[in-house]
């Protein structure tokens, strides 16, 4: 079985490309740490590995044996196909080979014991969102949407996949929900406001948050300096860590009452 070791692993999704949803996993997974948990990250995007950069990781991680060591950055356990290749190398790679790369990262690294795994999703409904719900037990899915109707339309694509393989959709988080203007603090809704919450209550699943469009977050996360991190005592901070506190008591209420008492009738 890949990752025994892991108590939840959680897959941060989304339809399309473009709505923060990398940004999303990297400060959801040092929430998490923050809070004291044990926490993995693994890019599970082949084509466009992004967390090399947003964790200020450029180094290849040692092999012993057989097995790969993770990186150690922020608090975090942290694995991508980009710490193996070159930062321009491109992944020109059919599906079976994705799997296989996906299998490798999940099986030879030495993850240790994890309370989470928070796994970075490459958009869209294809080959690697199919291996990792049917090759390990996801234990849920959060979508990441902007607010505009267009990226709703892929965000419930994503919810309606999970739902066919029978993952759980833990809830859906609004990024870019709104954009506050450096200088004077105005607030402005660029893609509109609002969109995914009512979308969420549409579909039945619950609305995680709402995350800002401000440049530190951009910025922190080019510089390789989640901004969980770099700036805890922040609004932006605040709004990750509530969140991932909302998705650890989803997660330990789950596991509570799937650890309930076994009752055998001979």
């Amino acid at each position: 079985m890949l990752l025994p070791g892991v108590k939840h692993i959680v897959a941060v999704a989304s339809g399309k490309g473009g709505v923060g949803k990398s940004t999303t996993a990297v400060n959801l997974a040092v929430a998490l740490a923050v809070q004291g948990l044990r926490v993995g990250l693994l890019d599970a995007d082949i084509y466009g590995p992004s967390l090399p950069q947003m964790l200020g990781a450029r180094e290849k991680p040692r092999v012993e044996g057989q097995r790969i060591i993770p990186l150690q950055r922020w608090g975090l356990t942290a694995m991508s196909i980009g710490f193996l290749v070159d930062a321009d190398t491109a992944m020109i790679w059919r599906g079976p080979m994705v799997m296989g790369a996906l299998e490798q990262m999940m099986g030879q690294v030495e993850w240790g014991s994890l309370d989470i795994m928070v796994v970075d999703m490459p958009p869209g409904t294809g080959d690697a969102q199919l291996t990792m719900s049917q090759r390990v037990p996801l234990a849920g899915a959060v979508i990441v949407s902007t607010p505009q109707d267009v990226a709703l339309i892929d965000a419930r694509r994503g919810v309606k996949m999970f739902e066919k393989v029978n993952v759980p959709v833990l809830g859906i988080i609004e990024n870019m929900s709104f954009f506050c203007c450096p200088n004077c603090g105005h607030r402005s809704d660029i893609f509109g406001h609002g969109g995914a919450r009512a979308e969420a209550e549409r579909l039945g699943v619950e609305f995680l948050g709402e995350l800002p469009l401000k440049l530190a977050i951009r910025e922190l996360a080019d510089a390789g300096s989640p901004i969980v991190a770099a700036r805890p005592e922040g609004e932006e901070a605040a709004a990750y860590r509530a969140i991932a506190a909302r998705l650890w008591a989803k997660l330990e209420g789950a596991g509570a009452a799937k650890a309930g008492p076994r009752i055998v009738v001979e």
